[in-house]
């Protein structure tokens, strides 16, 4: 029984690297991410997949998926890999799973589709290019996001849903559940360890923290070498550039460039670093209930105090873009270890003229704006108005530290010659492959509509 066991392993891993081989002889650039998995028969599946670090198949299967076409296995092992380069199984959560799996699936079939080498071409359904046709139409690029968005958007029924799956479906994705799984084991263990170990980064980095990185990593260089070989693949890199170009593009991260905003002062909290505990308790153990020393009930800090919001609302920034990215900016906003109790915020909404000026001070007020928020202006863009605006309530002292200003547009719009005397980050939102050009004095940061738009559920129940 073990010799057959061992068997069935050898046979498939054989399979396996014989599929490696032919992909890496067609395709160069992809010799990094096809090293980084390894093989390994799983009898749970019946059929094959990958959780990021393995491909694990069932021998019987594969036997006859290369029996039947050894094509078929080079493209199954593509599907797996794109799957891993651009990060699918990571990106999961919160999103309808089926939707999700089916729109991972056409991503990377319409990937594996564009690629005219011997190892992977087959002839395309008239299925599949029908679809290709309608999401190109709809998309610069074919990528699992905004497909995912595309299928909400569409409303497809539950006969279409399988029609589709059936006709894009390659691997077996349970994999993806199990290693989420593990991840939330990780991180309620890693939770425990913080107690003690609050400055250790290996041990605040789950396993699956650390994958993502991986693969992010690899995505990067697969991109560098796609563009080493692009001359030689013609056409076809095309693609793949773009949707890595995506992948790898800066994403905008307020926990990141909020830093850039802060203002040091004292908060009334106990400042446990300050605090040594030696004393304290060597002074309970001689008297009793006297210790030597106490906690400090301050504590310097570094926190948001004041900021500018500003909303491009002219008719080229569409009102659900303007909408989801406030709500995105609501849920930074309420957390408190980024503010003080107590800050100073305009909300200002522009087109080519300053239309509203909304200041928030606490928590209850934001989130009375965020309720009644009505999108203000839908004439043409020009930055400029915003800044001479701060410019005035700066010299009339309505600020005393204004650190920042976000701004956030589509990036059509006219920016000052000079820069301001505080830091601004445009946040830009493109359909995923814009270039936008911005003043050396700006912080520019990406954020693409699949970002905004990437709801977690049927779209026509949002309100």
């Amino acid at each position: 029984m073990n010799d057959t066991k061992q068997k069935l392993i050898a046979i498939g891993k054989t399979i396996l690297q014989y599929s490696r081989n032919e992909l890496y002889l067609s395709m160069r650039f992809l010799d990094i991410a096809l090293s980084a998995l390894q093989y390994e028969m799983n009898l749970s599946t019946l059929y094959l997949g990958t959780d990021g670090r393995k491909i694990l198949f069932n021998t019987r299967y594969l036997m006859q998926l290369y029996q039947s076409d050894r094509i078929l296995v080079n493209r199954a092992y593509m599907h797996m890999l794109l799957h891993c380069v651009f990060q699918h199984m990571f990106h999961r959560n919160k999103r309808e799973e089926q939707y999700w799996n089916l729109a991972c699936d056409i991503a990377v079939e319409s990937m594996v589709d564009q690629f005219k080498v011997s190892a992977l071409s087959m002839t395309i359904s008239d299925k599949r290019q029908e679809l290709y046709n309608l999401l190109h139409k709809k998309l610069k690029v074919i990528t699992a996001e905004g497909v995912y968005i595309q299928l909400l958007y569409m409303s497809v029924s539950e006969l279409q849903l399988l029609e589709l799956k059936k006709e894009f479906w390659v691997d077996d994705h349970s994999f993806w559940q199990q290693d989420e799984e593990q991840n939330e084991n990780e991180e309620q263990q890693q939770n425990e360890q913080q107690n003690t170990q609050r400055n250790d980064r290996n041990h605040t980095m789950t396993k699956q923290q650390q994958l993502l990185e991986q693969w992010q990593d690899i995505s990067q260089k697969m991109k560098t070498n796609l563009e080493t070989f692009q001359k030689d693949m013609g056409e076809q890199a095309g693609e793949m550039l773009r949707y890595l170009n995506i992948k790898n593009s800066q994403k905008y991260d307020y926990s990141r460039f909020l830093q850039k905003f802060v203002t040091r002062r004292e908060e009334i909290q106990i400042d446990e670093d300050a605090f040594d505990m030696v004393f304290y308790t060597y002074g309970l153990q001689m008297y009793g209930n006297m210790p030597f020393i106490e906690a400090l009930e301050y504590k310097e800090v570094e926190k948001i105090e004041e900021l500018v919001i500003a909303i491009d609302t002219s008719e080229s920034c569409s009102d659900d873009i303007v909408k989801r990215f406030l709500e995105e900016t609501y849920s930074i906003l309420q957390n408190k270890q980024n503010f003080f109790r107590k800050f100073h915020i305009h909300i200002i909404q522009c087109d080519a003229k300053v239309q509203s000026d909304i200041v928030v001070t606490d928590q209850t007020e934001l989130k009375q704006y965020m309720e009644q928020f009505v999108v203000k202006g839908s004439g043409g863009t020009d930055f400029r108005p915003v800044f001479q605006y701060v410019d005035n309530l700066i010299e009339q002292k309505t600020f005393r530290h204004l650190k920042g200003m976000i701004y956030f547009t589509d990036g059509y719009g006219i920016f000052p010659k000079k820069p301001p005397c505080y830091d601004t980050a445009f946040v830009f939102v493109t359909k995923g492959d814009n270039v936008v050009t911005v003043p050396p004095w700006a912080i520019k940061i990406i954020l693409t509509e699949y970002d905004l738009l990437d709801i977690h559920k049927p779209y026509q129940n949002i309100n």
